[in-house]
């Protein structure tokens, strides 16, 4: 399989059916988890545990201070087998694991279940649990999300869709990203009456065992493990070298920018413009061999960006 990049997501029917992951699946849950078990190489994981009352929400407390879960260290063959436990149960507390390195924590399991399609060392990651409800967030990278145990509901929207769905901290989240912080199971029209554009938007893709959807980068997903046992395997790459991840610019932004008065703020959004967003801007005045970071953003020259902001920070800290 040979990926080209897409604009909106794409569902592909079937594509891992043959791993036998998914084959161990079709025979029972408990097949599927002994036969991920036998990979298991040690390495442990964060496994989010939280009581019935969250009702598979990985979510906020009432009053925002906190998580409605809580992160554990704990060995990923021990979480499997609990997932067969509590999928005995008919109201299970939460337990999710996201985002386990497959190469740590699964080593050999990629030899057996193995996806190519044209990009060179995607970031391979395993995500399972119960019946769990993850807020809809966005990721930089490029997404293949491939369907291996149980089934998943995915519902997207497109990026500009962000003002409709009411995203809560950016400083403090659940697992690194902004999240929605509207319920879809019981959205409320009071507190967020502007959801209803954005659900009108909205794609609802349901995954069976086998398979898998395409993701572009800064679409917004939530997904919800529908069976009692889930397991996902997914792929993540750039299409460009991203040496500093875009959310800590946004950060650096709202220290730095979001207090000024309107005025300057608006000149700001102006320089941003003309270095950033401007897609003529070839700053060909400048001689190439003193463009620095206006010229080619190579390892060393962000090596160097990053130290001087690293002191710059300092200081004013």
């Amino acid at each position: 399989m040979k990926f080209t990049h897409r604009n909106s997501p794409m569902v592909m029917r079937g594509l891992v059916k043959s791993w036998p992951v998914v084959q161990e699946a079709r025979a029972s849950v408990h097949s599927a988890v002994n036969y991920l078990s036998s990979f298991y190489s040690g390495h442990k994981v964060v496994a989010w545990e939280g009581p019935q009352s969250t009702k598979g929400r990985v979510f906020y407390s009432d009053d925002f201070r906190a998580l409605n879960c809580n992160p554990v260290s704990r060995r990923l063959d021990s979480v499997l087998a609990q997932l067969v436990t509590l999928a005995k149960l008919k109201d299970a507390p939460l337990l999710y694991v996201a985002t386990a390195s497959i190469e740590k924590c699964l080593p050999d399991f990629s030899v057996e279940n193995r996806l190519t399609f044209g990009v060179d060392n995607p970031a391979a990651s395993i995500w399972l649990g119960n019946r769990t409800r993850i807020s809809a967030h966005y990721d930089v990278p490029e997404n293949i999300a491939c369907n291996v145990v149980g089934r998943r509901r995915f519902i997207l929207f497109p990026p500009e869709q962000l003002e409709n769905l009411y995203i809560g901290p950016v400083d403090f989240t659940p697992a690194g990203q902004a999240i929605s912080l509207v319920d879809f199971h019981n959205p409320d029209p009071i507190k967020f009456p502007n959801f209803i554009k954005a659900a009108k938007s909205a794609l609802v893709v349901d995954l069976e065992p086998g398979d898998a959807l395409y993701i572009p980068s800064m679409w917004w997903h939530h997904v919800e493990g529908l069976d009692a046992c889930n397991v996902l395997v997914n792929y993540w790459w750039n299409d460009i070298d991203v040496h500093v991840p875009p959310s800590d610019a946004l950060l650096h932004g709202l220290m730095a920018i979001r207090q000024l008065p309107e005025e300057k703020r608006i000149i700001w959004k102006r320089l941003f413009d003309y270095y950033l967003f401007s897609s003529d801007q070839t700053f060909s005045h400048i001689p190439e061999s003193t463009r620095g970071v206006l010229g080619a953003n190579d390892g060393e020259q962000i090596k160097k960006l990053c130290q001087f902001l690293s002191k710059r920070l300092d200081v004013k800290n």
